[in-house]
């Protein structure tokens, strides 16, 4: 993924969630982004609820006019579960306290016909930044097969090879969430990057960064922000030691950004992917890191770029760089 001076017209797919309304901030923020569309999926939150977050979160960061839509509401090809509340709140974004009152309404189309849609008015223009469970881009390549064609690129928070799984000792939790969709997408032949917990798990924001953003801005969007982080960072506090000793929580899908605009702060391996979609391994993303010729059939798709090897310090500075811009109008 080359790093273009050009700007990146991108359709965020989410499922808010404080670590997506971290990084929808950061894309907001970023200079060389361009959010055109906000298409929202079931998982750190029901579908309904995450298309009501991303309205909210618009609203105060006063970016009304970009569409927000809503998309699966259930896995493809297993039964669901019930959100994470303990990690990111009942209403996704740490239990807010009160919310201000907007009038934002949903684009009436699917998430998935609004990729769909994009993808055919600006062939080879539209990235995807999915961070959720990939129900909606599996959708959208029923609608339109030759989508790989027609996206300039697809980057995905998800996975892991071989750091140890979130949700299991070989899973991450978004393509745990929807296993069946998630290989269909590895498998179709996007341009297309994985940034996992390989190197997630190595970017750890303190709580710390969120209140003096907040004191920077003095603004509603980046109060709440910093109020959601506060709730996400306790979850993570209480599982890892590491992560305690700075009161902070890893930078997951704010990372997908990163790795868009900055790969040189990534090392990266390129082979195929394929998801196991059921079983004890369900939602393992296994990586061919090999070219030898397996017995197996099923090897035979198109190779993607894994993010394996990250500066943390490069991308901390970063996000927290992007963050501090002035960005919101008062």
């Amino acid at each position: 993924m080359s790093n273009l001076n050009s700007n990146y017209q991108v359709i965020y797919d989410t499922d808010p969630g404080v670590d997506d309304a971290m990084a929808l901030y950061y894309a907001l923020a970023h200079p060389q982004i361009d959010v055109v569309g906000v298409t929202t999926t079931f998982g750190n939150v029901s579908v309904a609820q995450a298309a009501e977050n991303a309205l909210y979160l618009l609203a105060i960061a006063g970016r009304g006019h970009i569409p927000v839509t809503q998309g699966v509401a259930a896995p493809l090809g297993k039964p669901g579960e019930a959100p994470p509340a303990h990690i990111h709140g009942a209403d996704g974004l740490g239990n807010l306290a009160n919310r201000h009152p907007h009038a934002l309404h949903k684009d009436p189309r699917s998430s998935a016909q609004f990729i769909v849609d994009m993808a055919r008015v600006k062939p080879g223009q539209i990235t995807v930044v999915a961070v959720g469970p990939l129900g909606n881009l599996a959708l959208a390549l029923e609608i339109e097969p030759d989508l790989p064609r027609l996206l300039r690129a697809v980057v995905i928070m998800g996975g892991t090879v071989l750091e140890p799984g979130n949700v299991s000792p070989v899973a991450e939790a978004n393509i745990w969430n929807d296993p069946h969709a998630a290989d269909r997408v590895f498998c179709a032949g996007f341009a297309l990057t994985m940034v996992g917990l390989d190197v997630t798990h190595q970017v750890i924001l303190p709580v710390t960064l969120f209140k003096q953003l907040a004191a920077h801005h003095h603004h509603v969007a980046t109060d709440t922000l910093h109020d959601a982080v506060a709730f996400y960072a306790n979850f993570y506090s209480d599982l890892y030691p590491h992560v305690a000793a700075i009161h902070g929580c890893f930078g997951h899908d704010v990372l997908a950004f990163v790795a868009l605009t900055d790969p040189q702060l990534f090392g990266t391996q390129t082979g195929a992917i394929r998801v196991v979609v059921d079983g004890l391994a369900q939602g393992q993303t296994m990586l061919k890191r090999k070219s030898i010729p397996y017995p197996q059939n099923g090897w035979e798709v198109v190779p993607v770029t894994v993010c394996m090897q990250v500066n943390a310090t490069g991308c901390s500075e970063k996000i927290e760089s992007v963050l501090m811009r002035d960005w919101l109008t008062p």
